[in-house]
C-alpha cells in the first residue's frame, strides 16, 4: 500500500457521463474517463485491507489490492498483468460489471468505496493503447479438438482458457458474428462493439476459430459436434425471456425487451433487420425494473420516444442502504442508471392486468397497485392495494428477466439434461452427463452477470482441459 493515508485524504471521484444534451442522441459510450494522475490517485484510495472484502465479493477473484497499488505506483504492465490472470476480459467487465467488488469495499461503509471498476477499465485501456496486450498464441498444441457452442462471455473465457492450454477451439455462433450478450444485447452506449471486436482479433490471432450463423441443434447437430470433437462446451445462455399471458398480449407493439434491444444492435451493424421495431413517435412503457429494462429506456429515448416509463411489480427499494442486506453483501437498493437520468418516469409496485388496443395495436395498459405481505411460512405474496388505472403506451417492452436456456433445438434434439428449473444440469466438474458434453455459463445458472459467466466459463475450460488430459 503506497499511501497508507489515502483513503483517509482523497475523496472518491468518478468520471461521470458525458453531457446529457449531448449523449441522449447517439449511441457512443456514455461514461467518460479520468486523466492519469487522478487514476492513481483512485487507486491509491485502496487500503489493503487485512481481509480484502472486495476479492471476496468478485466472481472471478479478482486481486484487487494488487493492481490497485501497481496502479497508483504507474506500474502499468503490471497492473495489466494482474488483472488479466484472473479476468480474460476486463474490457468488458470494467464497463457492464455492477461491481459486487465496490459493494464489499470497507470504505463503502461510509459509502465512498474505491472506484475499482472504473480503475480496471483504466488499466486494460492503457494496457491496449501502449501494446501490452498482444496475441500470444500457444507454443505446443495437444491435437485435442473442442467445440464451444455461444460466443457470449462463458463461451469466450472457455475458449480462451483451452486455447491458451494448446487445444484447438472452434467457437459456434448462430449470430451474424460473436459476442453473443454482449453483442446483440448491450446497447452500444455502454459497451461499444469496437471493444468486443479488438478482444475477438486477438483471439483469432492467438489460434480460436469462430463460425457463424452456425446453430447448433439446428443447422448442427449436436451429435455431429461430439463425433467430431474431443469435448463439446455448451454455453448458449438463458435465452428464454418471462413472458406475460395477460389478455391483448397478442396485440402488435408489445414486444420482448432482447428483441427490442438486439434489433437496434444490429441496425447500428449496419444490418438489415426485415422487422425493425422503433420507438420513435410513441409512448413506451417498459415493464421490468432491472439494467434490461433501463437499456429499453435509454434505446428508447434515442430513437426519439415521445416519453418513456418504466414500471416493476416490486416495491421501491430503499435509498442509499438496505438492513436486509448489510454490507459485505450486495445492496439491495435504488439504482439510477445514467439511461434514467436522461428522461423516465419509475413507478414501482405495478401489477399489469391487460394491454388494450384498437386496430390490432395496443394503445394503453391496465395497471393495478400492488402490496408484498409475508405469509406464517415467511413466503411473499402479492395483493391489490388500490384502484385500477391505465398508462398510456403505443410500444410495450417485456423486461421481466429470463426463465432458463432456449430449450427448442440443441438441448431437446441433443437430449442434454436439465435440472427442475430448465437450466442445463452439470456435476461439480461442469459435466451435463453426455459423454464429452459440458456446459457453462447462464446455460447452468440462469441468467447472472457478464463477470459471473466469465468465471463459470473459466472454470468449463479448466474441468474440459483436466478431462482432455486423462483422455
Amino acid at each position: 500500500m503506497g499511501n497508507p493515508k489515502a483513503f483517509l485524504n482523497i475523496e472518491r471521484k468518478e468520471a461521470g457521463y458525458r453531457p446529457l444534451h449531448e449523449r441522449k442522441y447517439d449511441f457512443g459510450e456514455v461514461e467518460q474517463t479520468l486523466n492519469t494522475e487522478d487514476r492513481k490517485l483512485q487507486a491509491s484510495r485502496c487500503m489493503d485491507c487485512g481481509i480484502p472484502f472486495c476479492h471476496w465479493a468478485c466472481p472471478l477473484g479478482n486481486l484487487i489490492p494488487e493492481w490497485q497499488d501497481a496502479l497508483y505506483k504507474g506500474h502499468w504492465r503490471e497492473a495489466s498483468a494482474l488483472l488479466h490472470s484472473t479476468d480474460n476480459f476486463p474490457e468488458f467487465t470494467g464497463r457492464v460489471c455492477p461491481a459486487p467488488c465496490e459493494k464489499g469495499c470497507v470504505l463503502n461503509l461510509q459509502h465512498t468505496p474505491v472506484t475499482i471498476r472504473e480503475n480496471e477499465a483504466a488499466i486494460v485501456e492503457h494496457a491496449f493503447a501502449e501494446g501490452y496486450i498482444q496475441p500470444s498464441p500457444p507454443r505446443e498444441r495437444t491435437g485435442k479438438k473442442v467445440a464451444v457452442v455461444g460466443s457470449g462471455p462463458a463461451g469466450l473465457a472457455a475458449a480462451h482458457e483451452l486455447n491458451k492450454r494448446g487445444h484447438l477451439v472452434t467457437v459456434y455462433e448462430k449470430d451474424s458474428a460473436p459476442g453473443g450478450l454482449l453483442r446483440f444485447g448491450i446497447p452500444d452506449f455502454k459497451l461499444s462493439k469496437h471493444v468486443i471486436d479488438r478482444r475477438l482479433d486477438i483471439l483469432k490471432a492467438e489460434g480460436v476459430t469462430f463460425v457463424c450463423h452456425a446453430a447448433v441443434g439446428t443447422s448442427v447437430s449436436l451429435k455431429d459436434l461430439t463425433a467430431q470433437y474431443d469435448a463439446v462446451c455448451i454455453a448458449i445462455g438463458a435465452g428464454q425471456p418471462r413472458d406475460l399471458p395477460v389478455p391483448g398480449r397478442e396485440l402488435a407493439g408489445v414486444h420482448f425487451a432482447m428483441d427490442f434491444l438486439s434489433r437496434q444492435n444490429k441496425l447500428l451493424r449496419g444490418e438489415e433487420v426485415p422487422d425493425p421495431i422503433s420507438a420513435k413517435s410513441r409512448h413506451v412503457l417498459v415493464i421490468g425494473g432491472g439494467d434490461t429494462g433501463s437499456d429499453c429506456v435509454g434505446t428508447s429515448i434515442r430513437q426519439g420516444a415521445l416519453s418513456v416509463t418504466q414500471i416493476e411489480i416490486l416495491p421501491k427499494p430503499p435509498e442509499g442502504e438496505n438492513p436486509a442486506t448489510p454490507w459485505p453483501y450486495y445492496p439491495t437498493i435504488l439504482k439510477v442508471s445514467s439511461s434514467h437520468m436522461e428522461g423516465c418516469t419509475r413507478r414501482w409496485g405495478l401489477s399489469t392486468l391487460r394491454f388494450n388496443g384498437s386496430e390490432g395495436r395496443v394503445t394503453s395498459v391496465d395497471v393495478v397497485p400492488v402490496e408484498w405481505l409475508r405469509d406464517d411460512s415467511g413466503k411473499m405474496t402479492m395483493r391489490p392495494s388500490g384502484e385500477p388505472e391505465t398508462l398510456q403506451a403505443d410500444l410495450v417492452l417485456l423486461s421481466m428477466g429470463f426463465l432458463h436456456p432456449v430449450h427448442q433445438g440443441l438441448l431437446q434434439d441433443g437430449g442434454v439434461p436439465l435440472n427442475e428449473r430448465g437450466n442445463v444440469r452439470v456435476d461439480d466438474t461442469c459435466k451435463t452427463g453426455l459423454p464429452k458434453v459440458f456446459a457453462a455459463g447462464d446455460s447452468v445458472s440462469g441468467a447472472s452477470l457478464v463477470v459471473s459467466s466469465i468465471a463459470s466459463g473459466r472454470k468449463a475450460g479448466e474441468a474440459i482441459h483436466q478431462f482432455l488430459s486423462r483422455s
